[in-house]
């Protein structure tokens, strides 16, 4: 396999030949086919959060194509194609995933910081993360829905049936969002950085009802 591999904090990714990784008990190998590039990978490249794991392959927005399974995997098939997102793996036994809010796992394992992510070939992802995509024809469109998508899908629901949502900060994710919510006949109130000229008219280009400053 090939791999962009971050050796040092705040020098360029280093590209690696590797032997193919080979998937435990519960997990699949995962061809990627694209990954997108998050601001968190940036704050991993520039060692802005704690306890890194050096030498580390980023990437977290990852869709492919599974090539391997692992002992015990029945959910998924070879040649399905799968997302991976920055959630990697959680303990299974904190009150947090006994009450099936695993993203407040005590014990988690973040994807392209404290395990190996998509800047490569290939990809070891936990079967029980890696997110089924089939009707999904394009991995490159597809590869932003496996962080800002998810991140602005979840605060939608949490937010229900209301008809005017207000995004602050008219971003990766709020963009997304926008598009939804507007499929959706509700309207959007975008809120961004006062003279942010550039994200008020993509806000306005998506459809949002209304555009202006934060403060």
């Amino acid at each position: 396999m090939r791999a962009m591999v971050l050796r040092r904090i705040g020098e360029p990714l280093v590209l690696e030949q590797r032997p193919d990784p080979v998937p435990g008990p519960g997990q699949v190998r995962v061809r990627v086919e694209a990954c997108a590039v998050c601001r968190t990978d940036l704050h991993v490249v520039d060692g802005e959060l704690p306890n890194q794991r050096l030498p580390i392959v980023p990437g977290h927005e990852i869709v492919g194509r599974v090539d391997a399974l692992g002992d015990g995997v029945t959910s998924l098939r070879i040649g399905q194609r799968v997302g991976g997102a920055w959630l990697g793996h959680t303990c299974g036994h904190c009150s947090y995933c006994a009450s099936d809010q695993v993203n407040l796992c005590d014990e988690p394992i973040f994807t392209g910081y404290q395990r190996d992510g998509g800047f490569a070939s290939h990809v070891i992802l936990d079967a029980d993360f890696a997110l089924p995509l089939e009707g999904f024809a394009d991995p490159v469109a597809t590869a932003p829905l496996m962080c800002a998508g998810l991140i602005g899908w979840r605060t939608l629901r949490m937010a229900g049936e209301g008809k005017r949502i207000g995004l602050y900060g008219f971003g990766a994710a709020a963009h997304i969002l926008a598009q939804v919510c507007v499929w959706q006949g509700r309207e959007i109130y975008a809120f961004s950085r006062a003279g942010d000229h550039a994200a008020q008219a993509l806000a306005r280009s998506l459809g949002a009802v209304w555009v202006g400053a934060s403060v």
